[in-house]
């Protein structure tokens, strides 16, 4: 009886190949080197031979930009001259609109602000000109409105404060003026709170020193001034204990030299 094999062999996958009898490239381009069956060709369905194919050739996008397979047309895009590309701003694929905006210049993103596909409107939130993110504080995605606030200019930012997604809200303190960031000090989330209070001006981080959660306190304590933090040499919490002392500390010992 043959031995049974110790670990199951996986079928390996065969790379597509297009029939190049069919091909009308097979005369010039195959001829020339400039495609390969299985490598580099423009008629198999396999995204990567696409690319290889019109990366050495991109003379050959134009024409595929109105091409039945989506993602020949999705690749297409980039290598087209972006005149071209205009043409596809309303294709029916997601993932060929993707690919328009990231060829478009920034101030022609406008018209992708209510794109029903995520992926479009966070890829314009990423490359609209900071000034125009205003139009995109409202998406119904949070992930759309996290990456509007990386980058919207801190008088717009305010109004995310309140955002429903604690992750926009967790942009909004990294990126808040550090004396605007008292409206966040009572956030209901602990990490946005914790984030909001490393950055507070001392006086309002004093205030944080009372907060409930132990990271809260924590950040605080590297931001309130020292007669604030010694009310928490003992805290419950060690790391915070460890941080109060570490501080007084290190400023006894900076007083100290001389």
């Amino acid at each position: 009886m043959a031995a049974t094999p110790r670990f199951p062999t996986l079928a390996r996958a065969e790379t597509p190949r297009a029939d190049c009898l069919a091909c009308p490239h097979r005369d010039t381009l195959r001829a020339a080197g400039r495609c390969e069956p299985g490598d580099r060709c423009l008629v198999a369905r396999s995204g990567r031979q696409i690319e290889r194919f019109l990366r050495l050739n991109p003379e050959f996008a134009v024409a595929c930009l109105q091409d039945a397979f989506w993602e020949r047309r999705a690749i297409a895009v980039r290598y087209a001259p972006v005149e071209a590309v205009r043409t596809l701003a309303h294709d029916r694929d997601e993932a060929v609109r993707r690919a328009v905006v990231t060829r478009l210049p920034p101030e022609e993103l406008a018209a992708f602000i209510g794109d029903d596909d995520r992926e479009v409107r966070i890829t314009v939130a990423s490359r609209l000109p900071a000034d125009r993110l205003h139009a995109m504080l409202n998406d119904p995605d949070y992930l759309v409105r996290q990456h509007v606030a990386q980058r919207i200019p801190h008088g717009s930012l305010v109004r995310l404060v309140n955002d429903e997604d604690r992750e926009v809200r967790k942009e909004v303190a990294r990126r808040l003026p550090s004396f605007v960031l008292a409206k966040m000090a009572h956030d209901e989330d602990p990490d946005v709170r914790a984030i909001a209070a490393v950055r507070m001006l001392p006086e309002d981080a004093a205030r944080m020193l009372a907060d409930p959660d132990w990271r809260v306190r924590l950040g605080a304590v590297e931001r309130a001034p020292l007669d604030a933090i010694r009310t928490l040499a003992d805290d419950e919490d060690r790391d915070v204990r460890e941080q109060v002392h570490a501080r007084l500390n290190t400023t006894r010992m900076d007083q100290d030299t001389p």
